[in-house]
């Protein structure tokens, strides 16, 4: 949940820079923590200047450290621990003028939660999957696999795990912690009518909540 007490006008006006974006994405993109170093050689800058930079995300909150041994490092205080940085699990958003989207969100969620026929409920899964198909088309991108496109277009953030496509991000997040039954049943709808929209696609969508990311994932062929 976002810090009420930080503004977020002026923590996402920091990503203007562009190295300090870069940086940003670095760190973002990867599962684990990442040290200086390493996102100082990716962006392709001097390892002093990426400390500034993410330095200055964490005071934004951004970012967030945690300190652990590496092996990166050589000579002369190579045993100490490294500096990491990961991405917040805050969440920022602005809106000029002011709007309130989520809040209506969520009293729609609750709603549909407590509707006592289910009809609302299937509405919302029906409507998911139709959205799904429509975002493949809309997607474009330049990589090989027009699911992957369509997943990050929507911010899934999809990562190859073995034989599956894991998502390392819920697009629904907070709603999806209030009313998960609902949001995770959308979210697989939503993937699988992104997958029914590719002719010959066989891939399925299913329910497999891990301890961080979204609640779906996508195996290679049918189950069953």
């Amino acid at each position: 949940m976002a810090d009420m007490s930080r503004d977020p006008l002026r923590a996402i006006g920091r990503l203007a820079d562009p190295v300090r974006r870069r940086l940003y994405d670095i760190v973002a993109s990867r599962s684990q923590p990442t040290s200086r170093e390493a996102a100082a050689e990716e962006a392709g800058i001097r390892r002093s200047l990426a400390a500034y930079h993410l330095d200055k995300l964490v005071a934004e909150g951004l970012l967030e450290t945690s300190y652990a041994r590496t092996g990166e490092r050589t000579g002369p205080g190579a045993g100490r621990t490294a500096k990491l940085y990961r991405r917040s699990d805050a969440e920022f958003s602005a809106s000029l003028p002011p709007r309130d989207y989520e809040r209506a969100a969520e009293l729609l969620a609750a709603a549909l939660a407590h509707e006592p026929t289910g009809a609302a409920r299937t509405a919302l899964v029906d409507g998911a999957y139709r959205l799904g198909r429509q975002t493949v088309s809309a997607a474009g991108g330049d990589d090989a696999d027009p699911l992957v496109n369509a997943l990050a277009a929507t911010g899934y953030e999809p990562v190859c795990a073995g034989v599956d496509i894991r998502l390392r991000n819920c697009p629904f997040h907070r709603l999806a912690a209030q009313h998960r039954d609902l949001i995770c049943g959308m979210n697989v709808s939503l993937v699988q009518g992104m997958i029914d929209a590719l002719p010959g696609d066989r891939r399925t969508a299913r329910l497999d909540r891990g301890p961080t990311g979204c609640c779906v994932a996508i195996a290679a062929e049918p189950s069953g």
